[in-house]
């Protein structure tokens, strides 16, 4: 049977909206493929890692199903990126094989039975569905995935909190010694839904969103999340456990704040940068009326200086920072302008922008 007849684009483009949680090496080898299944005109492409499934369909050409089996995934992709852009492949199936020919190449792949592979039970009591712009959730994820934990045994910091109530859609993310959150807002309003989804779900979804105005709907469950766009459906279980009271953490009436450009900072920061210790990332801030002195020093008795002119008038401040947690903040802002805000130098530092009301980004400091 004739399974496709398509331009390679077309095939590698289905594939890879669904393999990126595809892992190589697996204690289930059939995680490793793809379901391919047919009915009528129109195939389905499934993967699974028993945490998320990603789904999409595709009309390209062949005979019409039913059909269904399990392939490689990476190894097609990698065959099919081998091949020019613009030629027809065809992929057919006969017995526990299937054969990829394109041009004069041919490649016989094995397959494992569809029937095995395991799906993920979708929930039954999915909360109401709500949209945003695919460039909105984008945006809000890059302004706060940064500050998601790794490996904690704090499992529930080890992804991105998302709370949709009332008309707002809130993204926080915290690993204990930094918070960012993002705010953005609905067209419908919504009863409260809050939901922890994982880490590797959140890389996921930011690999596939686009930069376009097209929606993206979401629907929470106790256990699950689901997401639909671009003709794809992506189902994840959440990560269990209580997210931090983020209110709480967030600093409100700092005496002192200051305006200033966003790219002259991060550049100073990533000159002063160079002369921290691989483990001790540590610089000072001395904020003094009109300027911001920042200095590193490491345990070769190396030293950097920076000077910035400042708009401030507020009390002289001396505060030590980890370079990385401002340097990641400063460089996943789009806006020109960042204010800091500080009440001393034992106190966390909040950073907002002028032009995005929805955006705050709390630091803790660090003794140097």
């Amino acid at each position: 049977m004739i399974v496709l007849k398509a331009p390679q684009h077309a095939l590698l483009e289905a594939l890879q909206a669904v393999a990126g949680i595809v892992e190589r090496r697996h204690t289930l080898p059939i995680l490793a493929n793809v379901l391919m299944r047919k009915n009528g005109e129109a195939i389905e492409f499934t993967t699974s890692d028993l945490e998320i499934q990603v789904r999409t369909n595709a009309t390209l050409g062949g005979d019409p199903g039913p059909w269904s089996s399990t392939v490689g995934a990476r190894k097609l992709i990698d065959i099919l990126r081998s091949l020019p852009g613009d030629q027809v492949v065809t992929l057919s199936a006969a017995q526990n094989k299937l054969t990829l020919a394109g041009g004069k190449s041919r490649f016989t792949l094995q397959t494992l039975p569809s029937e095995d592979f395991p799906l993920v039970n979708e929930s039954a009591d999915f909360g109401p569905a709500f949209s945003v712009p695919q460039k909105v959730l984008k945006g809000l994820i890059n302004q706060v995935h940064f500050a998601m934990a790794v490996h904690d045994i704090r499992y529930y910091l080890n992804g991105i909190l998302f709370v949709a109530e009332g008309k707002t859609l809130t993204l926080v993310a915290t690993d204990g010694h930094r918070l960012g959150l993002a705010q953005a807002e609905l067209e419908t309003e919504i009863p409260k839904q809050e939901v922890i989804l994982p880490r590797k779900t959140v890389l996921e979804l930011q690999r596939l969103l686009k930069d376009e105005d097209t929606p993206i709907e979401m629907r929470f469950a106790a256990n699950q999340a689901k997401f639909a766009f671009s003709g794809l459906e992506f189902v994840t279980k959440l990560v269990e456990g209580k997210f931090p009271d983020y209110n709480r953490v967030i600093p409100k009436n700092h005496k002192n704040s200051v305006t200033l450009g966003r790219a002259p900072l991060l550049a100073s920061l990533q000159r002063a940068a160079i002369l921290t210790s691989e483990k001790f990332k540590g610089v000072r801030l001395n904020f003094d009326p009109g300027t911001l002195r920042i200095a590193s020093s490491n345990a070769e008795q190396e030293e950097a200086k920076e000077e910035l002119e400042i708009d401030y008038g507020g009390d002289a401040i001396e505060v030590g920072f980890n370079v990385t947690y401002l340097m990641d903040a400063l460089g996943n802002i789009g806006a020109d302008m960042v204010k800091v805000e500080l009440q001393d130098g034992n106190s966390s530092a909040l950073i907002t922008v002028p032009e995005q009301p929805g955006f705050k980004y709390v630091v803790m400091p660090m003794r140097i």
